[in-house]
């Protein structure tokens, strides 16, 4: 689903901060991401995002290589992704409805389909029925599922996940941490960004260790 053969990231005026990292994930596979800070997490997604591009290396997400891509077809790369934050990252003036949504609008698909698309997708975080509600009258729970329902909605076979339960306490984390084993079992293939190592313990998936730039574990 996702490989990274011998990839290199370096900015200008600094050194490598990627250094030869390969790895394949599986799809339908979940795997965690961690490191100190500094160790190149950040700059690993923005690599798969296609927010910065491999100074050595190739990336392929789902049999496409990332070498040949060009600017104006990064949005459609993009759509076989859900992107999924610590800091949820909702539309406050817009409603739960309207946020999950969003991509939907974004690639043209018609009302109805939108409706029947945002209602499955409310309905497998357990928010169904709360369409009306906006973001600030949810708790943190809530709007991290609303959140999920967003990176899902319009099935991408792949998710990032950058501290997705940084926020939020045991309990909840947990929550959203079975929502995620639901998604593989249905083919999804899902990598989280995490510090949380109790977490990352407690779930027993594939872990993926950068230390200073370079794959520690795999």
């Amino acid at each position: 689903m996702l490989k990274f053969e011998n990839v290199f990231k370096r900015y200008s005026g600094t050194n490598d901060v990627l250094k030869n990292v390969s790895f394949h994930l599986r799809r339908g596979e979940i795997a965690f991401l961690t490191g100190h800070s500094g160790a190149g997490k950040s700059t690993l997604l923005k690599l798969i995002g296609l927010m910065e591009r491999t100074t050595r290396g190739e990336i392929i997400l789902d049999g496409q290589s990332y070498t040949a891509v060009k600017e104006r077809h990064v949005p459609y790369i993009r759509r076989k992704m859900g992107f999924i934050y610590q800091d949820y990252k909702l539309l406050q003036d817009r409603t739960v409805f309207d946020n999950v949504a969003l991509p939907l609008v974004i690639e043209g698909y018609g009302h109805q389909e939108v409706a029947r698309r945002v209602r499955a997708a409310l309905d497998k975080v357990g928010l169904l029925g709360k369409e009306k509600h906006f973001p600030l009258g949810l708790s943190g729970g809530e709007q991290q599922r609303v959140g999920i329902a967003r990176a899902v909605v319009n099935k991408p076979p792949f998710i990032i996940a950058d501290e997705p339960t940084g926020n939020l306490d045991p309990e909840l984390s947990a929550e959203i941490m079975m929502l995620f084993e639901q998604f593989q079992n249905v083919g999804v293939t899902i990598l989280i960004a995490s510090h949380d190592i109790s977490l990352i313990e407690r779930m027993r998936h594939r872990v993926l260790r950068l230390d200073h730039g370079q794959l520690a574990a795999n």
